[in-house]
């Protein structure tokens, strides 16, 4: 890749979504001139951090004519990552002390960060380029464009032509479910973490986590405030793992579940044998796109969305056609607005993409590395430790400045807390110099006027 000379281009763009990468492709767009059109099927902005207390009908998501709901948050969420390395770069997601109503918590509730968005929104006048309540339901080339069909909440269907669209909706809404021999003729009951919201349903009862990460930790722990006992089944455990975890006087950890009985217990893989209640399935998500008509040039199989250059731009329909946030396991508001500079700069031609032959190599080698390491396809767009490798590779594309030295600590440090202090890692920590280093960088690039009280003390 190399910048071209000038600009070149003022499209008229489509992005679908207006999630927190839906909100920062649309502003990099509109900085570059593009004009830009955001779909969005609910009714205000924020994507994933909008709560809502309704559930599906079907609590494992699997019937494909069920009502869907696209809020996957559960009340008790709070972030993964510490605020200050989460927001966009030159809007920091500090706490608003003159706003009694926030939570000034360094992991904060997700209403914390649906009001950042809100903020964002507001200070960049993104909601004019918003139409709520629009669902895309098609997308498909038409020539060397794209055309766009939606249906507005009246149920009226519109056709539009656009020059290029951006994909930006998100992939926490189509659960994936573990494969438990025996469940179908186990009489309990099952629900995916989508489904989850309070631990009420669970009072009194046994029930059985089916994933150890994030939202698994999250909710196994909820649970246990109200349920008799809490056992979670992990596959990244060796099979003869059990323990009591601390924290908790109900709460076990298991290796996976080796079955499921027609008499309501569950066998675990350590030969631990449970009556259960419940089954959660805290088991992640599906990307997703059922609007994306590309004559199966685009495909999602086990989770690897491809053929994609560096998880944004598929080869042959480059650069119309890109992807925003579809990495994980990374610094997700920062990586979108990255992602989003690299689209829009593309876009107005002041940044040139290889061939199509040369992307096309880069993804086929990218894919040979996946598989030499022995890492399932499922985890193509896992970025885990290459994630500042993978961000400054786009910050140098478009001249923006590297991840700085303390965010990436931040995150480092973040992750390995998680893995380790489950329990107490949002509320305890070993990093306040991380913290004072990342306020000093907001003052010395007048993003804030003035140092938090508290790292003056």
């Amino acid at each position: 890749m190399a910048p071209a000379c000038t600009r070149i281009n003022s499209l008229h763009v489509a992005v679908i979504g207006a999630g927190a990468a839906g909100l920062a492709a649309a502003r990099e767009l509109r900085r570059e001139s593009h004009s830009v059109v955001v779909f969005e099927r609910g009714t205000q902005i924020g994507g994933l951090w909008v709560y809502t207390p309704q559930t599906e009908p079907d609590p494992l998501s699997l019937d494909p004519n069920r009502t869907i709901v696209h809020s996957s948050v559960y009340d008790s969420l709070r972030t993964n990552l510490p605020r200050e390395c989460m927001g966009y770069r030159d809007f920091p997601f500090v706490p608003r002390d003159d706003d009694g109503s926030r939570d000034p918590r360094r992991y904060p509730s997700h209403s914390e960060v649906l009001a950042y968005l809100q903020d964002f929104a507001r200070e960049f006048k993104l909601e004019e380029m918003v139409r709520f309540e629009t669902e895309v339901v098609c997308v498909e080339p038409e020539g060397q464009k794209w055309e766009i069909r939606s249906k507005s909440s009246d149920g009226i269907f519109k056709d539009e032509i656009f020059d290029s669209v951006v994909v930006c909706n998100g992939h926490y809404t189509e659960p994936r479910v573990a494969h438990v021999p025996g469940i179908d003729s186990w009489p309990g009951k099952q629900i995916h973490s989508h489904n989850y919201r309070v631990p009420d349903p669970f009072k009194d009862q046994v029930v059985v986590v089916i994933g150890n990460f994030a939202s698994g930790s999250d909710i196994s722990r909820d649970i246990t405030g109200v349920a008799k006992e809490v056992h979670i089944a992990s596959r990244s455990n060796p099979s003869e793992t059990y323990e009591k975890l601390p924290g908790s006087n109900n709460l076990w950890l298991h290796s996976m579940i080796e079955s499921a009985r027609k008499d309501g217990s569950i066998i675990f893989k350590n030969g631990k044998v449970v009556q259960a209640d419940t089954i959660v399935h805290c088991t992640g998500y599906k990307y997703h796109f059922p609007f994306l008509n590309t004559n199966s040039y685009i495909t999602v199989e086990d989770n690897c969305v491809g053929p994609l250059y560096k998880h944004v731009f598929p080869p042959a329909l480059a650069p119309t056609l890109s992807f925003i946030g579809l990495p994980w396991m990374t610094l997700q508001f920062f990586m979108f607005e990255l992602q989003s500079k690299w689209v829009a700069a593309v876009l107005s031609g002041r940044v040139t993409l290889p061939s199509e032959d040369k992307m096309m190599e880069d993804v086929t080698a990218f894919y040979a590395k996946r598989d030499a390491n022995k890492l399932p396809k499922r985890y193509t767009h896992r970025l885990g430790e290459c994630q500042v490798d993978y961000l400054n590779w786009i910050a140098e594309q478009v001249g923006a400045p590297p991840v700085e030295q303390w965010r990436a600590e931040e995150v480092h440090g973040g992750y390995l807390r998680l893995a380790t202090q489950s329990d107490t890692f949002r509320d305890k920590w070993d990093d306040d110099h991380l913290i004072l280093e990342a306020y000093e960088d907001f003052l010395r690039q007048k993003l804030i006027s003035v140092l938090p009280s508290h790292l003056l003390e």
